[in-house]
């Protein structure tokens, strides 16, 4: 299975470029909100930035907080986002002790990483990649 990483930082420049291509293609939107990245400042101008995405947890604190069951466990770590239960209540937001998920403002709409990789040819720097890491591979994202 792989997952994303963040492995190259120190090149990012924080345009966001990542964050606007899973919107687009994961998502279907355009908006910094609707992204399972987001690229932060690490400190200060200087002192460059850092990529919050999800680190696959097993267990997943944030699955053990949906109400719903939205979040599922995914086999190896990390988590399969079933947008039709979601009630947008936050709580798998609030349960992410990596602050990996995203709660776009004005729907409270809940954004994670699924590891598809679409972010990582968008980096103009080439900061993101897929690695291999050992379990199944499985479809992270069921219809909205």
């Amino acid at each position: 299975m792989k997952v994303l990483r963040a492995s190259r930082m120190e090149r990012c420049i924080g345009c966001d470029s990542c964050a606007l291509a899973c919107a687009r293609t994961v998502h279907r939107e355009i908006s910094w909100h609707a992204s399972g990245i987001r690229i932060a400042s690490s400190g200060g101008i200087s002192t460059g930035f850092e990529a919050k995405v999800c680190l696959n947890c097993d267990p997943a604190s944030c699955v053990a907080a949906c109400p719903t069951e939205a979040l599922i466990q995914r086999a190896g770590g990390g988590v399969k986002m079933r947008y039709k239960f979601c009630i947008n209540c936050g709580e798998c937001a609030r349960a992410c002790p990596y602050d990996a998920i995203a709660l776009a403002p004005e729907t409270n709409r809940p954004y994670v990483c699924i590891h598809c990789g679409a972010c990582v040819a968008f980096c103009p720097h080439e900061c993101l990649e897929m690695v291999e890491i050992a379990g199944p591979a499985e479809t992270e994202l069921e219809a909205a």
